[in-house]
């Protein structure tokens, strides 16, 4: 069984006297940084001159400094910036100010997992993982609401780098939740594997190909839309909220039926060879070094595959569908423009 901390099991003690320095303020560097300072922990931000962010930290009356500042003020440095540019921007403005004693926290061990990332042996290393986007992180912890999260340690030069990982993962709201025990490389490789196998990689192409299918037999394109993606949020929605066996209970039986004997013949022994396939690319680090070479090489290939899918049909029979669906728009006025245009 995983080990699973709770709030008596942090105490933010241990970052008392203490500031932590939030190095990036997109979807996780804003939670993280906003929950901590309601939870009375001194917080700073790093963000380069350039950052279009800094009048949104402003706004929040917190410090910002650059990455390099931040990083030599900071005790506990939390590097919330996105995975590709960790490893030039820890060699420019992190490494040079990381001093014995400092603490280097992450929320994915991409970068130390696979060395692109090597900090001193003097410093702590530890992850704090919540499960969830960052909004929903602050949005919950406004409400007295804790995210679950991982833990992990990597260096504890201190002696003390679980309690400092405990302090801050109540500070963000988590040990309400419970925070799970894990390590680097499993929370890494599993992470990898998740997304590209399910949650991103599996269901878009699962998707797509369902959408394709229907479309070439001679059937509708905004019919195929919402029976292959549409609909899906319906499915998704009764796993998340009580797994598997709850959605097989909510839907017909005539669905559940389906579900036994035809999900193992599309998902079948071949696509199984595959998924273990794609997670030894994992677990050798072969997947890490193509997307950190795709990106020291100015990102050409994935920029056109980024292109191609959203030329996708279904992306365009989506576009048209969705404004018959006001609810689902990101504001009342844009729901009701989007309804609007679609009756011209």
């Amino acid at each position: 069984m995983a080990k699973v901390y709770y709030e008596h099991d942090g105490d933010l003690k241990h970052l008392a006297g203490k500031t932590v320095a939030v190095i990036g303020y997109g979807s996780q560097g804003h939670a993280h940084a906003l929950n901590l300072r309601d939870s009375g922990v001194k917080v700073i931000v790093g963000l380069p001159p350039t950052s279009a962010s800094r009048a949104k930290v402003q706004a929040q009356k917190l410090e910002v400094l650059s990455p390099a500042e931040a990083t030599q003020r900071g005790d506990v440095v939390v590097v919330l910036i996105p995975d590709q540019v960790q490893q030039a921007v820890y060699k420019s403005d992190i490494a040079p100010n990381l001093a014995p004693g400092k603490t280097l926290l992450f929320a994915h061990g991409f970068n130390i997992h696979f060395k692109f990332v090597v900090p001193p042996p003097a410093v702590d290393v530890v992850m704090i993982a919540p499960k969830c986007p960052g909004h929903r992180l602050r949005e919950l912890f406004q409400e007295g609401i804790g995210v679950p999260a991982l833990l992990a340690v990597e260096q504890n030069a201190s002696g003390q780098a679980e309690q400092t990982a405990l302090a801050y993962a109540k500070g963000l709201g988590s040990l309400k939740a419970g925070v799970i025990r894990t390590t680097f490389k499993e929370e890494t490789e599993t992470d990898l594997f998740g997304e590209q196998t399910v949650l991103c990689g599996g269901v878009s192409a699962l998707i797509a190909t369902a959408f394709e299918t229907l479309v070439q037999a001679g059937y509708q394109p905004e019919i195929a839309y919402f029976e292959c993606l549409h609909e899906l949020k319906l499915i998704v929605d009764l796993i998340y909220q009580g797994g598997i066996k709850y959605m097989r209970y909510s839907v017909s039986d005539t669905a559940e039926y389906g579900d036994y004997t035809r999900g193992p013949v599309v998902i079948d022994a071949h696509v199984r060879e595959t998924m273990k396939k794609v997670l030894a690319d994992i677990q050798s680090g072969l997947f890490a070094k193509e997307w950190m070479g795709e990106n020291a090489q100015g990102r050409k290939r994935f920029l056109e595959l980024r292109s191609k899918a959203a030329e996708h049909q279904i992306e365009k029979v989506g576009t048209e569908l969705r404004k018959m669906m006001p609810w689902i728009q990101t504001s009342k006025e844009e729901a009701t423009a989007a309804q609007a245009q679609a009756r011209r």
